[in-house]
């Protein structure tokens, strides 16, 4: 009975010292009922812009409601399911020349540090590994809302834009002085985990 009472009083002692750490609530980005995406953009020639998307990837995040510059997220997508809608250029792009699927079957993204910039927006700095290579990107992040859903379940939205170069991820492929860079937009809905 008295190793109860410590143990109950060395609980309470940890909630009362930090206050925020039970206050972390943890996602599961809902993939499976797709409300969740994870599109791209690029320059064709100058002349327009080619889209595209990976029909499968999971991940989760955690939001810290006291402090929410000490949630998390992290993302693992399936580089083979890319989608531009048309078969031939999705072939090209799996090929060694661009996202080589064969040896890097899966790219990486995990949050490093989480900076607000307004109510509801904020910078989200992470580690992106693509292709075997692993650079620091940017996401410009919004939270876009929060509640019940009608299943009985409850959800945290979010969207996110960042930019990089072809380059920095050893794709090489000549596509024209317009197609150097990629913009990347992201939008999930995050399933409380019970």
């Amino acid at each position: 009975m008295k190793r109860l009472s410590l143990l109950a009083a060395f609980v309470m002692a940890v909630v009362i010292m930090l206050p925020g750490a039970l206050r972390a609530e943890e996602y599961v980005i809902d993939t499976k009922k797709s409300h969740a995406f994870i599109e791209f953009k690029i320059s064709h020639l100058g002349f327009s812009w080619i889209l595209g998307r990976f029909n499968t990837f999971e991940g989760e995040f955690t939001f810290n409601e006291e402090d929410p510059a000490k949630s998390k997220v992290s993302v693992t997508i399936d580089t083979a399911s890319v989608d531009t809608n048309l078969a031939e250029r999705d072939k090209h792009l799996r090929s060694d020349e661009f996202l080589d699927v064969k040896k890097y079957p899966k790219a990486n993204f995990k949050s490093t540090s989480i900076k607000l910039t307004g109510e509801d927006t904020a910078v989200i700095k992470g580690d992106f590994t693509l292709r075997g290579v692993t650079r620091e990107i940017e996401l410009n992040a919004k939270h876009i809302g929060a509640g019940k859903d009608p299943w009985g379940g409850f959800r945290r939205g979010f969207e996110g834009v960042t930019t990089f170069a072809l380059h920095d991820y050893d794709m090489t492929y000549n596509l024209g002085p317009a197609s150097k860079e990629i913009e990347i937009f992201i939008s999930f809905e995050g399933l409380k985990k019970k």
